[in-house]
């Protein structure tokens, strides 16, 4: 017992541990921070007017400082970090480009990006390298996208600038205004496909095309000019609260995004993302409405993550966690007045932390076994399938699903179900076969009946014993009921053959040897000879059968058995009966059975001839001695 209470307290005490688990990294920024990017365990802050401040957190000890050298009133509109954590585009309120690379110290401006203010970045996750970015998509405030690459690398004497291209390839409006570009997002699909998915405040748009393989240097536009025929697909929503915000959920580094979150004005849209669909990649879509307590007059949501199960919602004073599966708040978490309002929310792809700012602080989420009791909300929506999927290695949890699945088959009278899911559980066995029996359910109590013996252990003797003759008068009522209606022929062939199979089962053949008398028993009430003649031969009675066979006048078939089996003392039994009925047969077997065979045993059948005066049997029984003084001479001579 004391080892089965330990385990349920550490049963316990895993499950007090929250999924969502935060914690204030140790570090006091010398100035306010304003702007935060993290990627691939790479995080890039802005302290103050001029200073960035890059930390490696596999190295958070040597932090790397750096002056942007701005002599203007410009400050840092945003902060852009690629997926690699290489390549961080710095843009400014004064429609300025910067750009730092990992491995250097050297901001250098992106010119050919001036006089326009960066809203968005999608990055190019299949040919972005540390020193090269591939074809990117960058949005700007006045709805334009551009198409553009960065290069690290110095460049020739004639062209030092990092960007290599800057050229416009699409423009996004809202109620026929341009309108910001909030998040740009560039994912590939199989065979070729390239999805860009771009949000502006109240309306989210998705470009759909191919770029053939081989030519994705050649960048985007040939995406964008696929759909230039068409109208623009785009979802959109009435209320606008001045920007959007929309993230995606990736099982596994660098593969395509298997869900979507999209922060707007009139709540949040989410759902699955379907590559294989021609046009919109959106599935399973659902607007998810805020809650009373988000009032846009002081607690706008500022920033949306989304996790496997839930996305997290950032409010100014605190955190909400939503389950993507029902709807429901499930977590929620205030922060202490003294930390100053939160700014943003990232997650980091590459460790799966979700990381958050004040002016003052940084925090970040450790999301751990976030599917725990995702199979109570699948058995609450009766997705039992997938409730039994995120409960395999809990055998109690597995357990209250297969019995709630039981009872909501049985409730909407798919009973054969029912008894299979039941068999699985561990509820009262007297219970639920009464539950079949009340609802005269034979079948589903003899499917049940069935997966029960299954699963019963070889040294559970007493319960088999029970299953196995309960089985057993099932099966002879269910034949009994066939065999009267002569429309069920078919049924009734099928359901004998599976009886038979029953009765010659390997698994139980020891119980049904044990318990042979009581079957017997129960074929013959049921005047089920055929079938009893069947489990005589399973069990070798072949005393039984060889009766059988006789009682019948069938004594060819009698003396077949007989004759098959060679058993000398059912030969001495039988013979006098057989001899008067066949007797060159049985004389024909004596033979073969030669010396196996004690003559003085065989003669009460050779003399039974004389009451019966049949000459066939005289002249027979003259045979046998014949045989058996030629037999003799030989014995003698050998």
């Amino acid at each position: 017992c004391a080892g089965v209470g330990v385990r349920f307290v550490n049963v316990r005490l895993e499950e007090e541990k929250p999924i969502f688990n935060k914690q204030r990294i140790d570090f006091s920024p010398p100035e306010k921070i304003n702007h935060f990017a993290v990627c691939n365990n790479q995080l890039c802050m802005s302290l103050g007017k001029d200073t960035l401040l890059r930390i490696d957190l596999a190295k958070p000890d040597q932090p790397n400082q750096i002056e942007l050298g701005r002599k203007d009133d410009s400050r840092v509109h945003k902060l852009f970090l690629d997926p690699t954590g290489s390549h961080l585009v710095i843009s400014l309120s004064t429609s300025e480009c910067l750009y730092l690379n990992r491995n250097t110290q050297k901001v250098r401006s992106l010119s050919r990006w001036r006089g326009h203010l960066i809203e968005s970045v999608g990055w190019n996750k299949l040919l972005g390298t540390e020193t090269n970015t591939g074809p990117i998509l960058v949005g700007t405030s006045q709805g334009i996208i551009f198409e553009a690459e960065i290069s690290a690398s110095e460049g020739s004497l004639f062209n030092t600038n990092p960007d290599q291209y800057f050229k416009q390839v699409h423009s996004l409006e809202e109620d026929g205004k341009p309108a910001p570009v909030c998040c740009i997002e560039v994912e590939r699909g199989p065979e070729s496909k390239v999805v860009i998915i771009a949000t502006t405040r109240k309306r989210l748009f998705q470009f759909v095309g191919r770029v053939a393989e081989g030519s994705e240097q050649q960048g985007f536009s040939s995406v964008f000019s696929q759909n230039q025929e068409l109208l623009p697909s785009f979802q959109e929503f009435p209320f606008n609260m001045g920007y959007s915000e929309i993230t995606f959920y990736t099982s596994k580094l660098r593969s395509c995004p298997k869900a979507f979150a999209w922060m707007m004005g009139n709540g949040v849209l989410y759902g699955q993302l379907d590559y294989i669909r021609p046009d919109s990649v959106l599935s399973d879509v659902q607007v998810w409405d805020y809650t009373p307590d988000i009032d846009f007059s002081f607690n706008k949501p500022i920033s949306i993550v989304l996790t496997q199960f839930h996305f997290l919602l950032l409010l100014p004073d605190r955190v909400k966690a939503i389950c993507t599966l029902n709807g429901q708040v499930v977590y929620e978490d205030v922060f202490p007045d003294k930390f100053g309002t939160l700014k943003k929310m990232i997650k980091d792809l590459a460790g799966g932390l979700v990381w958050i700012y004040t002016e003052k602080a940084v925090f970040r989420y450790h999301i751990q076994r976030e599917a725990r009791d995702v199979w109570q909300m699948y058995m609450s929506m009766n997705k039992f399938d997938l409730a039994k999927e995120y409960c395999r290695d809990r055998p109690e949890c597995m357990d209250m699903v297969l019995a709630k699945e039981a009872e909501h088959c049985f409730q909407n009278k798919r009973y054969l179900e029912s008894a299979k899911c039941y068999a699985l559980t561990q509820n009262y066995f007297e219970e639920i076969a009464l539950k079949f029996i009340e609802a005269k359910q034979d079948e589903a109590l003899k499917e049940f009946l069935l997966k029960k013996l299954n699963n019963l252990k070889q040294s559970e003797k007493t319960q088999i014993t029970l299953l196995v003759t309960w089985l057993t008068e099932l099966y002879l009522n269910h034949l009994g009921l066939l065999e009267s209606d002569e429309g069920k022929h078919g049924v009734f062939q099928e359901t004998r053959d599976e009886f038979r199979k029953f009765l010659s089962s390997s698994k139980h053949k020891e119980c049904l040897y044990n318990n042979r008398t009581t079957i017997y028993d129960l074929l013959a009430s049921h005047g089920n000879v055929d079938d009893m003649v069947y489990f005589s031969v399973i069990m070798q009675d072949y005393e039984r059968v060889i009766s059988h066979h006789c009682q019948h006048d069938d004594y060819s078939a009698a003396l077949e058995v007989l004759s098959k089996h060679c058993d000398e003392k059912l030969f001495y039994k039988f013979s006098p009966i057989l001899m008067q009925h066949i007797p060159k047969k049985v004389v024909d077997a004596w033979i073969q059975m030669g010396s196996r065979l004690e003559p003085k045993k065989l003669i009460p059948a050779l003399v039974n001839y004389s009451q019966m005066g049949s000459t066939q049997q005289v002249n027979e029984t003259i045979r046998y001695m014949d045989v058996l003084g030629y037999l003799d001479q030989i014995y003698m001579n050998c």
